[in-house]
């Protein structure tokens, strides 16, 4: 089963109120791109001896620090700086660790980043993509063979697992989809729990400890690729649109002259024969480069998402 979701968001935008999406005060945006200007003033920049790079935490910590030793040492060597891997935790961890100015590298998961560009000061820049510049993962809601769930009506009555509430696929679409196409309650259709990550909810239901769990089908085909689960232990009933993956950028208030070579170790990256290809390009699309994006542009979907369900971006 596919349906394109940003019909349930253009209809759903009709009936309920917007949702607070305000800028955070100490953040200005004078030229309408939606991500925070840089300082005008030089005293407010942050030209840090050690830039922190921390990759969005979907799956296990210490799994994707080898994984990116490769990119840090490249990104060490173009803008002359150290640079040290930080595994975060959690959504919330990674979003307060740039706010508080302890993280001036990363990547935020798709439903994450237009909280960490509205409260964080996060400038997105870049995203990953095949060769040929395709992108994207979809949401899938997944379910075990045996359970005697075969759609998405089947799930009334039953625990379904999510990941974080900052998560596009592993909460915020799928939530949405439920209620407007579905007509179906959080908490009296259907019990929600929260896993924490999109591995933990795919393991859960490979091992039958979920019935059924909403996640981005990239990790799933990561895991799969590297023998984590196999691919019979999971079933799809419900697969989304394409959504943006992960966005790559920089907290606003860099150095000018930094944030020019950051974005230039991503896009000078050679991927060929590096641990970050042997994991990404096992994705489909194959993630195998850096492209550019605009926050403004490839975010729209998620913001629209956001906004029916009466997402705020408010820092708490």
């Amino acid at each position: 089963m596919r349906f394109v979701l940003s019909a349930i968001f253009a209809a759903a935008l009709t009936t309920l109120p917007p949702a607070s999406q305000a800028m955070d005060a100490r953040f200005k945006d004078t030229n309408g791109d939606l991500v925070a200007d840089a300082p005008t003033k030089a005293s407010e920049f942050v030209d840090p001896a050690t830039l922190v790079f921390a990759y969005t935490p979907v799956e296990d910590p210490a799994v994707y620090a080898k994984v990116w030793d490769g990119f840090i040492a490249h990104l060490a060597k173009t803008t002359g700086k150290k640079v040290q891997f930080f595994p975060v935790q959690s959504n919330a961890a990674q979003l307060e660790a740039m706010r508080a100015g302890r993280l001036h590298v990363a990547a935020f998961n798709t439903g994450s980043n237009p909280i960490a560009v509205n409260c964080s000061g996060f400038v997105p820049f870049a995203m990953m993509a095949s060769k040929d510049n395709r992108y994207g993962y979809e949401m899938e809601i997944i379910t075990h063979p045996g359970s005697g769930i075969e759609k998405i009506e089947d799930l009334k009555g039953k625990r379904l697992a999510f990941t974080s509430e900052t998560s596009n696929s592993g909460f915020k679409a799928p939530a949405a989809l439920l209620r407007d196409k579905y007509k179906m309650e959080s908490g009296k259709d259907y019990t929600p729990v929260f896993s924490g990550k999109h591995d933990n909810s795919i393991l859960g239901v490979a091992n039958k400890d979920y019935p059924a769990a909403a996640i981005a089908n990239s990790v799933k085909d990561r895991m799969i690729a590297r023998g984590v689960v196999k691919a019979d232990q999971t079933k799809v009933i419900y697969k989304s649109q394409t959504f943006p993956t992960s966005g790559y950028g920089y907290v606003y208030n860099l150095k000018p002259e930094l944030a020019e070579k950051v974005k230039e170790a991503f896009f000078s990256f050679k991927w060929e024969g590096t641990a970050l290809a042997a994991e990404f390009n096992k994705s489909e699309p194959p993630q195998e480069k850096f492209m550019p994006i605009t926050y403004k542009e490839y975010w729209q979907v998620v913001r629209e998402i956001d906004q029916a369900m009466n997402v705020s971006y408010a820092c708490k």
